[in-house]
């Protein structure tokens, strides 16, 4: 069985402080991958023995940025998805891992006003595209922080946010495409009545009273969808506005 967890940490140097090693090391994955680590090169020292890791830096400092951590030697590493407009901000990284392609992604925000949509959009093409491109070759597995909640059941209150970034027609319709692309919402799949959450806004005390989003997904494509063997959102971790999630996959 192989696990992996996708977490992210809105600020790997804040989290650091707050229990990371301790909440890493038990989680115990053999991938563990990072969104929003606002980090550049050198700025952490915070390798775990029998981990490599693997760093997508953001041009603009404090901004942005993923990671990966892992037990397992790639037969491949790339960085960004070969589109220069959308590959300045660290966003995505990608291991052969030999069995799969994993694809750890921090979505865009379309931001308050939906002002940032119009390219928001555009990276969605382009995204799914590079993934596209992917399971043309082999299973694939995305994780991370895709800015979307999809149904109505994945936030607390899905009517005062329609209009809201993250819970727009627009973003909910990419989406839809991208599952009936190829894509399956491994979480979603095998709990398909549960409201659970895992990310809470700092404001109005949400995550004590549990008004949250569920926003970090695991999605699986076609040709791997018959190896999940567990899912998990660990909204008792805290550290973060975002928990951790989980994906197991039994594979030979």
């Amino acid at each position: 069985m192989m696990k992996l967890i996708s977490w992210n940490v809105n600020g790997l140097r804040a989290v650091a402080g707050k229990g990371f090693a301790d909440i890493f090391l038990n989680l115990d994955a053999d991938y563990f991958c990072l969104q929003e680590t606002k980090l550049q090169a050198g700025q952490i020292d915070l390798e775990f023995p029998g981990w490599q890791s693997w760093w997508n830096y953001a041009d603009k400092k404090g901004y942005s940025g993923t990671a990966i951590y892992g037990k397992h030697d790639p037969v491949a590493v790339s960085y960004g998805i070969g589109v220069d407009e959308f590959d300045h901000e660290g966003r995505v990284i990608t291991l052969d891992t030999g069995d799969f392609f994993l694809v750890n992604v921090y979505t865009p925000n379309a931001q308050d006003g939906l002002r940032r949509l119009d390219w928001r959009m555009a990276w969605e093409d382009a995204f799914r595209e590079y993934l596209l491109s992917l399971t043309a070759k082999k299973g694939v597995v995305v994780c991370g922080d895709m800015n979307v909640a999809h149904q109505e059941i994945d936030l607390k209150n899905p009517a005062t946010n329609h209009f809201n970034p993250g819970f727009s027609d627009e973003e909910r319709e990419k989406m839809s495409r991208l599952l009936a692309s190829g894509f399956h919402d491994s979480w979603r799949e095998a709990h398909p009545q549960e409201a659970k959450y895992s990310w809470w806004s700092y404001r109005m005390a949400a995550r004590e009273r549990n008004v949250g989003w569920r926003i970090d997904y695991f999605l699986v494509s076609d040709a791997l969808a018959p190896h999940i063997c567990g899912t998990d959102i660990h909204n008792d971790i805290y550290g973060s506005d975002h928990c951790p999630v989980e994906l197991q996959l039994s594979l030979k």
